[in-house]
């Protein structure tokens, strides 16, 4: 993921429409008064959206709204069809759930690899003249929707916490991953996948923006991309446990965990695995131990930077998924 990152899109589409009917007659020596055989308008094309696994933002929806699909062909005399019209397919990454904005209905949330949905229907082409219609009919014309598309990140783990945990540099030490690392806030402005392979094992694993106390109401980053954990089936809660910040690891964790209720229930009531990161930092071994009187949990001591405690972890993660 890079700042191309965009999770959410409004797309505007209007699939073909059928083709006219014709009105033909036929002639010949003996059929002098003629005979119909105007031939059916072809129908026209539907407007597809389909999920590939190769895309991971809607960055192209967000220049390129409008699609239109092409009309069916005109029928003909001697009985012939018009052509149908070509569908149009629109890619989108996997958790893309997409909304008809006229409504507010959901069409279909797509989480696999090749689903698709028609999310405007093709007009039906008119039909040709017959022996009790001597004109044809004209085609029907194709549905017209807005449609709004909110991307979720498919991914089995997210890692939460405050900014400057350490979120970045543990993501890339256990995964594929390279997500930017720097000593100030909110480095990581985007989600990041990571491909995590574990023995025969791999897990999907997403860093969320640094969370702050009053994300879920919109402060820091943490209210817009607090949604991509709700897919995730664990959650890794990263503390600080050095306090290196002058932040107490107890209060941190509450706060977090506060933020996830606020923004859904749902999310305070997923998996957690609490990693305590920092730990080759001076008090980090003090606070771990208070740390454990007041949250009475198990806790996985790390120390992402050296890579220190990171195989028990990701076997931890493993064995709950």
């Amino acid at each position: 993921m890079s700042v191309g990152f965009v999770d959410q899109a409004k797309i505007y589409v209007l699939a073909g429409s059928g083709g006219t009917g014709s009105s033909s007659l036929y002639r010949d020596r003996v059929i002098r008064r003629g005979r119909p055989d105007g031939g059916d308008g072809g129908d026209g094309s539907d407007i597809v959206i389909r999920a590939d696994r190769n895309l991971h933002t809607l960055l192209d929806l967000k220049y390129n709204q409008h699609f239109r699909g092409s009309h069916g062909g005109h029928g003909s005399g001697n009985d012939k069809r018009g052509r149908n019209g070509e569908s149009v397919i629109i890619r989108v990454p996997l958790g893309t759930t997409i909304t008809d904005a006229k409504n507010g209905c959901i069409l279909r949330d797509l989480k696999v690899d090749g689903e698709e949905v028609i999310v405007a229907l093709g007009g039906k082409g008119g039909r040709g003249n017959d022996k009790h219609n001597l004109r044809g009919f004209p085609g029907e014309p194709g549905e017209e929707k807005e449609l709004i598309l909110d991307l979720k990140l498919m991914a089995e783990v997210g890692v939460v916490g405050f900014p400057n945990v350490g979120k970045s540099t543990f993501i890339s030490n256990i995964s594929n991953a390279q997500p930017e690392i720097a000593a100030y806030p909110f480095t990581t402005k985007f989600p990041i996948l990571g491909l995590v392979r574990q023995a025969d094992k791999t897990f999907v694993v997403a860093d969320i923006p640094g969370l702050i106390k009053g994300s879920a109401e919109g402060k820091g980053l943490g209210d817009r991309f607090l949604r991509h954990v709700e897919r995730t089936r664990i959650l890794i809660h990263m503390i600080d446990m050095a306090g290196f910040e002058g932040r107490d690891p107890v209060e941190d964790y509450k706060a977090i965990n506060k933020e996830l209720k606020s923004y859904n229930a749902v999310l305070g009531k997923k998996i957690q695995i609490i990693a305590a990161n920092k730990m080759d930092l001076e008090g980090a071994k003090v606070n771990l131990k208070k740390f454990k009187q007041v949250v009475k949990k198990t806790v996985y001591p790390i120390s992402a930077l050296k890579r220190e405690g990171l195989k028990e972890l990701v076997n931890a993660i493993a064995k709950k998924l």
